[in-house]
């Protein structure tokens, strides 16, 4: 997998990375999401929603799991699996992880590994501080690893 990163230095920042790499995501993009608590990864989200032009307020998921916003130019599913460690049932996720029309995200993905497919895009969020944020970006879709780099 190649990757990249850079660093955000306000929320702002955070969900103004988020905005630009939305469109340039293909449908069926599954992205996962990996930071401590508080990191920053629903504010990235955030972004993503905005840049796909749902206005709905996003937040995690974490008692209900997943979340679907259709008020946009393109679905997004948003799942949060921080609930599903050290559980082994069948929820039915995997129907929507890589939905064909929109984007997934999931934060948490190590306790849903088995469902993630292998052509992910990986975010990962450090948190340097105050509202610093080192992020750094996997894929193995070098196009789309280009094209993100591209916009910034």
């Amino acid at each position: 997998m190649d990757c990249f990163s850079l660093e955000t230095h306000s929320k702002d920042e955070t969900m103004e990375l988020g905005h630009k790499i939305a469109s340039l995501l293909p449908n069926g993009s599954t992205l996962t999401f990996t930071g401590d608590l508080g990191a920053g990864k629903t504010t990235f989200v955030r972004g993503l929603a905005r840049g796909l032009g749902i206005t709905e307020t996003v937040q995690s998921p974490t008692f209900n799991i997943m979340k679907i916003y259709m008020k946009g130019s393109r679905p997004l599913i948003h799942i949060d699996a921080y609930r599903l460690a050290d559980i082994d049932t069948d929820i039915g996720l995997d129907e929507y992880i890589g939905y064909e029309t929109g984007l997934t995200v999931i934060e948490w993905p190590e306790f849903i590994e088995r469902l993630i497919p292998d052509n992910r895009i990986e975010v990962t969020i450090l948190n340097k501080g105050g509202d610093n944020r080192s992020i750094s970006i996997k894929s193995k879709d070098l196009k789309v690893l280009e094209g993100i780099k591209s916009c910034l």
